[in-house]
């Protein structure tokens, strides 16, 4: 066996980065600026390419949807010079709505755009006959969102673009049964302007207090787990932990019983859960559902759930919590991951008409309802009828600009035409696509690392992570994995890996994932990338193995 030289070790040098310890306080989305540019001094040595695996950001975008935006501003400035014209300084004046459904119907006719026309004809089509809508309102609806010459009303979210956002969801959401009842939606800036309103809402109305008790679907997206710690939140968090081991050494990322059983306790007041999860990328099992359904009807009819269900188009009949129950649920969903449109900032936040967010705002005790009366008297004469998610809108925009609240109308009408393309897609056509890239790159990831990949039908494909250490345990044994424990710290992973091959990922442990895991995204690169990842990280294990091995360890005569 030939001597390592320090560049095949598995530790980072000081001189390379900073110390170990201040590196496990960083979120992994921040540790990864800090792989980066490791790997790009790596790639330069090697005349090699850089593969970022890091950020969940696809590399894919649906197109029809944006060229029907597009040749929709066409019209639209059309019919704001119908109005008014003045072209030698630029000006026009505000789309008007008597006779705009049959202008764009003509439009449309003259188009040339196959596609996007196409698009634009199916919606006016399903909105009105589908949806029963007015065509002129329907149409200057759409017409003057484009323009954004207005600001939003309602500021919630446009009247139209509700009911047709509200359709997607109990498509794409709901297994193909929506609950009875309809959802209040709340278009955002993004799933992540969705978590920061919604920490807020719920801390200023009371129904969360600093020091109160929350569970979190562990491991998750890392913002849940910083938010909570923050000195303005300061809750406390109990991990509800998805790492069910199979005989392979691989996770499930299903919750245990005795894991969901934690709920029980009445000092958890909210349990916040990524479905599909992230970094696990599974779909809860319907046996935990109907755990936790039977969990909340019988014993914690009280438990808010709120649930960020972006990865749910990746799971064939997902059914998102808010389905089974809706009353208890919060759910928060961006278009960035399905749609490719991180850039464009657009999440939608939904609560069931009849929830126990309002009933909890009716109960409270009249001090702390004057307390409320005061903050929202501002903006309504009723405050104290106000339901939660429009005192969301309020507290976005600090209340005392609620007159102007609302996510921008080209981003309203940019995530309709993103839900009309979905709901006329009658086969999933789009959706299936999608779901097949990634699950093309994870079989990539698995040859090569030389691993057989199980089916599971939960799964979205659209990240893997690997434990490195679960499975060294299952296949090389207890002393190895010592061996590794003792002379090394689980960063070597994500470090030597971006040092010796100028490949970035994700730490696991930021997730509050096992310590020794990695996340890697499936999403943002070309399917030829995969194997060469996993040849790395197969690299990577191999030369700890060799350490090992001169240490005087012994492999299983299976892996000899």
């Amino acid at each position: 066996m030939t001597e390592q030289t320090p560049e095949d070790s598995l530790s980072p040098s000081d001189e390379e980065t900073p110390s170990e310890s201040e590196l496990r306080k960083l979120s992994p989305f921040e540790l990864k600026d800090e792989l980066i540019h490791v790997a790009d001094e790596a790639v330069k040595t090697r005349a090699a390419v850089m593969l970022n695996a890091g950020r969940g950001n696809p590399n894919w975008i649906a197109t029809t949807p944006r060229e029907a935006f597009f040749l929709l501003g066409q019209f639209a400035l059309a019919e704001s010079r119908r109005a008014w014209d003045e072209p030698d300084v630029g000006l026009a004046g505000m789309p008007r709505s008597p006779g705009i459904a049959r202008r764009l119907h003509d439009f449309l006719d003259a188009s040339d755009d196959a596609e996007a026309v196409q698009l634009l004809r199916g919606a006016l089509a399903y909105g009105e006959t589908e949806l029963g809508f007015n065509p002129d309102r329907f149409v200057w609806e759409l017409t003057d969102a484009v323009i954004g010459d207005n600001y939003p009303v309602p500021d919630r979210m446009l009247v139209h673009a509700e009911r047709i956002v509200h359709e997607y969801l109990m498509r794409e959401l709901c297994g193909g049964k929506p609950p009875h009842g309809r959802f209040d939606l709340f278009a955002v800036e993004g799933g992540t302007a969705a978590m920061t309103y919604l920490f807020r809402s719920l801390m200023v109305n009371g129904l969360l207090r600093k020091g109160d008790t929350i569970a979190l679907g562990a491991p998750i997206f890392t913002p849940y787990l910083e938010i909570p710690r923050l000195e303005e939140f300061d809750l406390r968090t109990v991990d509800i932990q998805q790492r069910t081991h199979t005989k392979d050494g691989m996770h499930t990322w299903q919750y245990p019983d005795a894991e969901l059983r934690k709920l029980e306790d009445p000092r958890i007041k909210a349990f916040f859960v990524v479905n599909p999860s992230n970094p696990g990328a599974v779909a809860i099992r319907k046996e935990s559902i109907d755990r936790l359904v039977e969990l909340v009807r019988t014993r914690r009819p009280d438990l808010l759930i709120i649930t960020d269900d972006v990865y749910g188009t990746f799971v064939n009949g997902f059914r998102s919590l808010a389905a089974d129950l809706p009353r208890n649920t919060l759910l928060v969903y961006s278009y960035s991951k399905h749609f490719g449109c991180t850039g464009w900032r657009l999440g939608v936040v939904a609560l069931h008409e009849d929830n126990i967010l309002d009933e909890a705002l009716a109960r409270q005790p009249a001090p702390e309802r004057a307390r409320l009366e005061k903050r929202y008297g501002s903006i309504t004469l009723d405050p104290d009828r106000m339901k939660f998610i429009d005192r969301m809108v309020a507290d976005s925009r600090a209340v005392a600009l609620n007159h102007t609240a609302g996510l921008s109308l080209p981003q309203q009408l940019q995530m309709t035409l993103f839900s009309l393309f979905s709901l006329l897609d009658k086969h999933d056509v789009y959706k299936k696509r999608c779901q097949r890239i990634c699950h093309e790159r994870l079989e990539a990831l698995f040859e090569g690392m030389g691993l057989h990949l199980k089916k599971d039908p939960l799964r979205t494909a659209y990240y893997q992570t690997l434990d490195l250490e679960a499975w060294c345990r299952e296949h090389i044994g207890e002393d190895f994995v010592r061996f590794v424990e003792a002379h090394h710290d689980p960063l070597d992973i994500v470090f030597t890996l971006a040092r010796r091959h100028g490949v970035v990922l994700l730490n696991g442990s930021g997730f509050e994932g096992p310590p020794w895991s990695a996340r890697v995204s499936l999403a943002n690169l070309d399917e030829t990338a995969y194997p060469r990842i996993g040849s790395d990280l197969q690299d990577v294990v191999r030369r700890a193995i060799d350490e090992w091995l001169e240490a005087g360890g012994a492999l299983p005569p299976d892996l000899h």
